[in-house]
């Protein structure tokens, strides 16, 4: 931290007093940032890829530790790092010393957070990392503290005042602590090649994990699907549209394959009074949107906005095999 500094004047008394103290935290806070991304195109370039590749060749975990506002920062970025493809878990310093340290093998890689760097609780897993040669990396703003003369690796971080008026409450340094394990978490991310897939796999639960289901998972399949033939009369159209409650038919040819859709809209602009006997041929809209089995359903989302419209086929080398509607993305939670 930096020298302590007299606190404003007046505490924020009126709307705009509070809106320029905020205004003035995130600025503060943005200038760590810009600090910290200075810092990574010079000094921290090389141990930045030092730690990046250290962790990459790691047969175990990343146990990543840290005290007071360090360790409630430690735990956030052990739990992105594992979340994208990096196996980590994070373990108290204070708990370390009572047991925990049987947590920690040869084969993984410690991650240590202390601005200072003479975190006092930090001791016991700075010996046992040395003593069982656990590479250890340091994430700190005094390279030459207890902590980063112990460190294989130093993740030194700039010098920034606090957002606090006394600058003595973490913020701009929390803030940077972990804007700097969200950059190793997706450098990691990026080196491993992580798919969406991947990420749907570590993430069932939510709208995220709804977001990461497949066409598939959620389509309408078999008999559900409003289908009818080419040649089929628009009034047997209407009846298979209205029954299976889509707003629209599907036009399969004889191989079976999606050749045209008929909508609301379609109707409403052939409306006539010899409607029913028209083929539906002559109603249908060609070419049809499609989306794909294994097609992502957020993608499937942004198909349906792209093109404004609220029910899309799924379709398998040109074969319906199930209709996906606006209604099932919202249930799940995708929308």
């Amino acid at each position: 931290m930096s020298d302590v500094t007299t606190p404003t004047d007046r505490p924020p008394t009126s709307d705009q007093d509070l809106i320029e103290t905020g205004l003035r935290t995130l600025e503060a806070e943005a200038d760590g940032i810009a600090a910290l991304a200075a810092a990574m195109r010079n000094g921290l370039r090389a141990p930045f890829v030092a730690a990046a590749e250290t962790i990459r060749a790691a047969r175990g975990r990343v146990v990543v530790s840290g005290m007071g506002k360090s360790g409630h920062v430690g735990r956030k970025i052990a739990a992105t790092l594992a979340s994208t493809g990096t196996p980590s878990f994070f373990v108290h310093p204070a708990e370390a010393g009572h047991g925990d340290l049987g947590m920690i093998t040869p084969d993984d890689v410690l991650v240590a957070l202390s601005w200072s760097g003479e975190t006092a609780e930090l001791k016991n897993l700075i010996d046992y990392s040395r003593r069982f040669r656990i590479p250890l990396v340091a994430i700190t703003s005094e390279a030459a503290s207890t902590l980063g003369q112990a460190a294989d690796i130093v993740l030194a971080l700039p010098p920034a005042r606090e957002a606090c008026p006394h600058n003595l409450a973490p913020t701009t340094s929390s803030l940077m602590q972990l804007a700097l394990g969200d950059a190793l978490a997706i450098a990691l991310l990026e080196s491993r090649g992580f798919t969406p897939l991947d990420f749907r796999n570590l993430h069932p639960g939510g709208r995220l994990g709804a977001a990461l289901k497949f066409a598939r998972d959620l389509m309408h399949a078999g008999e559900a699907m409003p289908l009818c033939e080419v040649g089929s009369r628009m009034g047997n159209a209407i009846v298979e549209m209205s029954s299976k409650g889509f707003g629209c038919v599907g036009v399969v040819g004889r191989d079976g394959r999606l050749v045209g859709i008929v909508t609301d809209g379609d109707l409403r602009r052939h409306m006539r009074p010899d409607l029913m006997e028209l083929p539906v041929e002559q109603v249908m809209t060609c070419g049809p949107i499609c989306a794909k089995p294994d097609q992502l359903a957020s993608e499937a989302l942004q198909v349906l906005n792209a093109s404004k419209i609220t029910a899309v086929f799924v379709t398998e080398r040109g074969t319906p095999v199930g209709i996906l509607h606006l209604h099932d993305l919202l249930r799940v939670g995708v929308a």
